[in-house]
């Protein structure tokens, strides 16, 4: 039964839903305030304790009760128990709400992503007569922030001046961030100016719109001129700062801070993850668990799971995961999903359908984990049956635009054309998805990758928006795979016009030129780079080895044990060349011998990392890296020959997909 036809069920015919609580509580007992605490400790995350209680309170006279009432509202309004709609059939059944009940559905519809019904119901409070107070607003303001209804907005600050409300600090501060939010700082500094800047939260609030708004020296400013600066003052410089790309001011605020909270922590964690400093998140992850003043709960551990995630740190995963098991710490959909994205990205599958399948509550992120985790991994058959599977167990899991990305790159990845065109055309027409430009770009790829060449640029003309550099360059890739240099050329001057200072659009085409063997045309690319001071992005690769993460790049010789690193590579390849394998010049720079060809290849960051793995683990466990920049054929064809000559498997993620080797064949059949 659906929460609304249980809802209606209760309401229209109490007698028939369960009676268990009333073997615990006798009708003739109930209190006031027995019924509210029941409300607010025992129904919060449990509808059929909910529906229950709301049963033994239609029996008596406290229904109308305006506590009561809002309580169940409020309980009912909680999205873990998608029953939004019973909060609206018990608002219907009050007489003359209150503020209070008003007040709980206004959250309740915020809390369940239904901003605009929350700004409606404030015009049907005030048609009802029910006057608003200082806790109605900020959610109000909130809601406006989150769809930029900036009418509403200025409405809503009127009536806050109307009301007499102006002097509340959590009015003021909520309405600070939403005219930040609007770009309209002039408006967000006159709130704030005639407030006071006394407050606190105030303050944040403006040091945060500043943030937004990108004025960093103007947050600056009103942070040092602070009196009293609280640690959330200190934790807004931290993410302002982090989410400006400032990570080194960012890290100089959290070393300067006095005392540092979760918040704090979970900041710095979150900033090194947007700036792409995964290793230094995970250093920073230990150095508090080092400290133990702070014991990592949700947010954190989500964060050192997004590090993990993205360097291959599987063995910390697994004891993040223990953590949470040993601590009880609820797997929810927030922590549950991290689990799932690390464990796939980390090459164990299994263990991330383990977390799945354990997982009590499921967001539909955590189904497009799954599907985006069986992707990357060229299992497209099963992220197909997974996506199926989703429609199957829950009727209302609608999948959204993330969910056909996901889709649509396992379609993709292993060569579903007809498949993928079929969920392409059925995500508007069946699920109501509108496509985006990232949809087509999946499109392309897919059939790019499947050599529809020509089917492919004829989509991105087709397009009903302007194709971006990531559309056109799924196609210069499909070029790539399948030596059209004629194409490809054409398709290469287009992205060198669109996106002239990215590095990873010339080396493709480069690529092309050398894999033809066209090495003028090479020439002058790099020509063309260096006149325009485009700088290739430089390889790396990381390995996890109990618990440590060791990064390798080419040329560089910092790593300890780099001698004996650079003597494990020259033993690999003598020793592979044995069994076949022959060194792809084509991957090298043009302008060397053939002999430093060899050797520029040798020292690929990836082949580093790999011996490595070698030297530093017993024999028959598996090696796992992962790569910034998409494999070079070259470190695709040596890696398949040692996975058999060393008897190893040898997991590699890249920039495009997962490659794992074994006994001379890699999952993705020489198709990336």
């Amino acid at each position: 039964m659906s929460s609304t036809s249980a809802a209606t069920k209760l309401l229209n015919n109490p007698l028939s839903a369960h009676e268990d609580l009333s073997e615990n509580v006798h009708i003739h007992n109930l209190s006031h305030k027995s019924i509210l605490n029941h409300l607010n400790t025992r129904c919060t995350n449990s509808l059929q304790n909910l529906k229950q209680t709301h049963a033994l309170v239609l029996k008596t006279a406290l229904f109308q009760d305006h506590y009561i009432a809002g309580s169940l509202v409020k309980c009912y309004s909680n999205p873990r128990l998608d029953s939004l709609s019973a909060s609206f059939q018990v608002l219907e059944q009050v007489s003359e709400p209150n503020v209070f009940v008003w007040n709980s559905i206004i959250k309740g519809c915020l809390d369940n992503r239904q901003n605009f019904k929350a700004i409606s119901l404030y015009c049907q409070m005030m048609i009802s007569g029910s006057r608003p107070n200082k806790y109605t607003y900020p959610p109000l303001f909130k809601a406006c922030t989150i769809e930029q209804a900036i009418a509403e907005g200025l409405q809503f600050h009127s009536h806050v001046v109307k009301n007499g409300l102006y002097e509340d600090g959590h009015i003021i501060s909520a309405g600070i961030q939403m005219y930040a939010s609007f770009g309209r700082l002039e408006e967000a500094r006159d709130m704030f100016n005639s407030f006071g800047k006394s407050d606190v939260v105030c303050c944040n609030a403006m040091i945060d719109g500043y943030m937004k708004a990108q004025d960093v020296e103007a947050a600056k400013e009103l942070f040092e001129n602070m009196k009293d600066k609280s640690i959330s003052s200190w934790n807004t410089m931290i993410s302002g700062s982090s989410n400006n790309e400032m990570i080194v001011e960012a890290k100089k605020y959290f070393d300067e801070m006095p005392v540092k909270d979760e918040v704090s922590w979970s900041a710095i964690l979150d900033g090194y993850n947007k700036g792409g400093y995964y290793k230094e998140a995970l250093e920073a992850f230990n150095q508090m668990q080092r400290e133990g003043i702070i014991k990592p709960k949700k947010f954190i551990l989500s964060s050192a799971l997004a590090a993990c995630a993205n360097v291959g740190a599987l063995d910390q995963g697994k004891w993040i995961h223990a953590y949470i098991k040993r601590n009880r710490i609820v797997l929810d959909e927030i922590l549950g999903t991290s689990l799932i994205d690390m464990y796939a990205k980390c090459g164990r599958l299994d263990l991330a359908w383990d977390v799945f399948e354990r997982m009590v509550y499921k967001a539909i992120f955590t189904w497009n984990a799954m599907i985006a985790g069986l992707a990357m991994h060229g299992r497209g058959e099963d992220a197909i049956e997974f996506f199926l599977k989703m429609q199957r167990c829950d009727n209302n899991m609608k999948p959204n635009d993330v969910t056909f990305v996901a889709l649509l790159n396992a379609c993709a990845h292993a060569g579903l054309v007809d498949k993928g065109l079929k969920y392409f055309v059925a995500m508007k027409e069946k699920h109501g998805v509108e496509p985006t430009v990232e949809h087509y770009g999946c499109v392309v790829n897919l059939l790019g990758r499947a050599g529809f060449l020509a089917e492919a640029e004829e989509l991105i003309l087709s397009m009903p928006m302007k194709p971006n550099g990531a559309v056109w360059g799924a196609l210069l890739g499909a070029c790539r795979i399948h030596g059209n240099v004629e194409l490809g050329e054409k398709i290469g001057e287009i992205l060198l016009d669109l996106e002239p200072e990215n590095s990873g659009r010339y080396t493709l085409l480069s690529n092309i030129y050398a894999k033809a063997g066209k090495w003028n045309n090479v020439e002058k690319l790099r020509k063309l780079m260096k006149e325009r001071g485009v700088k290739s992005m430089l390889g790396k690769s990381v390995i996890d080895l109990n618990g440590v993460v060791h990064e390798f790049k080419v040329g560089d010789s910092s790593h300890p044990q780099s001698k004996d690193i650079h003597r494990m590579v020259e033993r690999i390849i003598e020793k592979i060349k044995e069994e076949g394998y022959m060194p792809d010049r084509s991957q090298a720079l043009f302008d060397i011998s053939d002999e430093e060809k060899e050797t520029s290849l040798m020292y690929h960051s990836e082949k580093l990392a790999i011996a490595f793995g070698l030297l530093n683990s017993e024999p028959g466990r598996s090696i796992r890296i992962v790569k910034n920049l998409r494999m070079c054929e070259d470190c695709h064809s040596a890696s398949k020959v040692i996975s058999r000559v060393y008897e190893r498997d040898i997991i590699v993620r890249d920039r495009v997909r997962y490659h794992h080797f074994r006994n001379g064949e890699c999952s993705c059949k020489d198709f990336w």
